[in-house]
């Protein structure tokens, strides 16, 4: 049947949307939601309910201090929120940012910004153009100095846009996982801010297999949906990549979960930890999974929009955080576990006063009807 933007909509008191994260990574609570049935659980049960052999795919991208204050050169209060560190090419000028602006009248092309850095003169952002084209909705600025240490020296931890409070030292600790690596993401891939060296630790003694992608989650990830037929959303676009060592664990895994399918044998599942995973692994699968060579990767810009009908290729179980009504999230994960599932794990997790959105709680779901299109018999 054909879901309109409605569909995915709930009622969220907004007492429930969590402003701080929970005490202790792993003291959140965890809503077992694998159907039929619905478990209240707290996270640390997760170990338990992964078998040996399963394979759990995180995302290693690292949270940038993305968001830098400054003023125009007439006076006038201006924000950046820089959402992608671009490459420049020859006879380019050096260190180009993409960005969103917040100021009461945007500077004209060529005009520049003068970026706060305490006791120090100010950076400078010269507005070049908009992005990605002349009808895009963020715009190109060179910085007199380079990207990433200017984010680290200044820039402010980039909360979404639901959490009120001013960003302090416990955000940027907080918002961010332990297996961040990879810097480039303005919102973390929060299905894994639950993640501790504890649980990780019995993970690896129950015999799971852990692995990382990279997508760098951009600011695009609170877009609301805009339109009631939701196929006539645009998707925004993520940088992602997979290197070539995890896509052959990764193919090799799919391989075994395969075989042993085929002759009716009991199988591993592979667990993608947050939905920014999903869209990682399911764009690879896209391209037919391919293999580079050693030491080089799978990269490039995903705006995979995955809805109600979308056959999955890979994804077995997911682990993710509740998601805000009518987003492109609540389509993701009712394409996964079934509209209906999703929904009565939603009205559940309300009445049962779940914390909410990136610093809320957390919930399992399993991949319902038949094996991945590629591994049906």
């Amino acid at each position: 049947m054909p879901y309109t933007l409605s569909d995915f909509d709930y009622q969220l008191p907004s007492e429930l949307i969590a402003q701080h994260p929970a005490a202790e990574r792993s003291a959140s609570r965890l809503l077992d939601a694998r159907a039929p049935g619905l478990v209240d659980r707290t996270f640390r049960d997760l170990p338990s309910l992964v078998q040996p052999g399963d394979l759990m795919v995180f995302n290693d991208t690292q949270v940038v201090h993305a968001r830098l204050f400054g003023r125009k050169t007439t006076g006038g209060e201006a924000e950046l929120l820089i959402e992608r560190v671009l490459e420049s090419g020859p006879g380019e000028q050096p260190h180009q940012v993409a960005a969103h602006m917040r100021m009461s009248k945007k500077p004209p092309m060529g005009g520049q910004i003068l970026l706060d850095r305490g006791a120090q003169p100010p950076a400078v952002a010269t507005l070049l153009s908009r992005w990605p084209d002349a009808n895009g909705t963020l715009f190109r600025f060179s910085l007199d100095t380079e990207p990433y240490a200017l984010m680290a020296a200044h820039g402010r931890v980039p909360l979404p846009p639901y959490i009120t409070h001013a960003d302090d030292s416990t955000d940027a600790a907080r918002y961010q996982t332990v297996l961040a690596k990879n810097p480039g993401a303005v919102a973390a891939p929060t299905a894994a801010l639950h993640f501790d060296d504890a649980v990780l630790a019995a993970l690896d003694a129950r015999g799971v297999q852990r692995l990382c992608v990279t997508l760098h989650v951009g600011a695009g990830t609170f877009a609301p949906v805009k339109v009631d037929n939701i196929a006539d959303h645009v998707m925004h676009s993520e940088r992602y990549a997979v290197d070539s060592d995890v896509c052959n664990k990764i193919k090799d895994k799919w391989q075994e979960i395969r075989e042993k399918r085929l002759v009716g044998q009991p199988a591993p599942c592979i667990w993608a930890v947050g939905t920014t995973t999903v869209r990682t692994l399911e764009s690879w699968a896209a391209l037919g999974m391919p293999v580079p060579s050693a030491e080089e990767r799978v990269a490039g810009d995903t705006s995979i929009f995955i809805t109600p009908g979308f056959e999955f290729q890979l994804i077995d179980r997911l682990i993710t955080n509740f998601h805000l009504p009518k987003s492109t999230l609540m389509m993701l994960v009712s394409a996964l576990a079934g509209h209906g599932h999703v929904m009565q794990t939603y009205a559940h997790a309300v009445a049962q006063r779940y914390r909410f959105f990136s610093y809320g709680d957390s919930m399992l779901l399993a991949r319902s009807g038949n094996p991945p299109a590629r591994l049906q018999l």
